[in-house]
């Protein structure tokens, strides 16, 4: 059991998210950014879809009344374990009694807390992640609070990893740092409904993130877009990284929380390759988006897909060696 000393800002239970309820209206949910989430589960031994804490902006204080191993990955938060900084993307044995702090962030947005066995609160629906809006999962389908507390699921016993070979953390601050932050966009099925000078404005200029921005949706402050010629939509699927642009032409970027259909056009998709640069994007960050085509946006995930898997092999193997 871990007890919640202190909550943090906004600290959710999440896995890899709740599928095959979309045609339902349910959401999928789940991490923001997938890369922290799996590495993280990696590093502490667990298979790749155990739950975790997803940390926004300032993170918790726990308490363990178990020996785990640890890891935080994911945006630049100071860490300490009784007292002792620790560095991010590092697995760490924790005793019972044993407190861990993390701070608030320095860049980007987003840590995930990874526990060997998991953060074991019952799945919903197949899934333990935690929808806020409509209180499912998670912890009692909220975000945590002061006086929680969180059970652990079985791990096999093993100590941390002593050492870790490769430079995680310079790994991480290729797509962490940086006020203003590219993503990849193919062209949106209402694309071409847009004014020439608004598709030419949305990929030429750069967009705030204001504080108007959640789980749900990010929205940007920036130069408005228009459509050739209103119209009335009927509603349509939307997913992670649609862009939809409402009335008033400033866009929408939906994230992992958001609706299951809208009824806005849709300008753009965020490729799956830069959606974890997207989950670190906080408010006063900037967006600049790049056309791609399909074809490249397919491309790049899947090389950032095989890249991730033999992360994880490599991590597993050092596991295999100190057990």
């Amino acid at each position: 059991m871990i007890d919640v000393i202190e909550s943090g800002f906004f600290t959710t239970v999440q896995d890899s998210g709740r599928t095959g309820y979309r045609h339902a209206g349910v959401p999928m949910s789940g991490a923001m950014d997938a890369w922290a989430y799996r590495l993280a589960n990696a590093l502490v031994g667990n298979s790749g879809d155990e739950a975790v804490l997803e940390v926004t902006m300032a993170g918790p204080t726990l308490r363990f009344r178990v020996e785990v191993v640890v890891a935080v990955c994911g945006g630049d938060f100071p860490c300490a374990l009784n007292g002792r900084p620790i560095s991010l993307w590092k697995p760490e044995t924790v005793k019972p009694g044993d407190v861990l702090e993390v701070g608030v962030c320095r860049t980007g947005f987003r840590a995930y807390i990874a526990v060997s066995g998991g953060i074991d609160v019952p799945p919903v629906m197949g899934s333990r992640s935690t929808y806020v809006p409509a209180q499912l999962g998670g912890l009692a389908g909220r975000p945590l609070r002061r006086g929680d507390v969180l059970p652990v699921g079985a791990a096999h016993p093993f100590t941390a990893v002593r050492s870790i070979r490769w430079g995680l953390s310079r790994l991480a601050a290729s797509y962490i740092h940086g006020k203003t932050k590219t993503v990849r966009a193919v062209p949106g099925p209402e694309y071409d409904e847009f004014t020439p000078a608004s598709r030419c404005q949305f990929f030429a200029a750069r967009y705030e993130v204001t504080p108007q921005s959640d789980r749900t949706g990010y929205r940007l402050s920036g130069p408005a877009l228009a459509l050739v010629r209103e119209r009335e939509m009927v509603s349509e699927a939307v997913v992670f990284g649609t862009v939809q642009v409402p009335a008033s032409g400033r866009p929408i970027v939906l994230m992992a929380d958001s609706q299951t259909s809208g009824g806005y056009p849709r300008i753009a998709q965020v490729a799956a390759v830069d959606l974890p640069i997207l989950a670190q994007a906080r408010p006063g960050d900037c967006l600049q988006f790049q056309l791609v085509t399909s074809e490249e946006a397919t491309r790049l995930y899947k090389e950032q897909h095989h890249r991730l898997i033999r992360w994880v092999a490599a991590i597993r193997r050092q596991w295999e060696g100190e057990r």
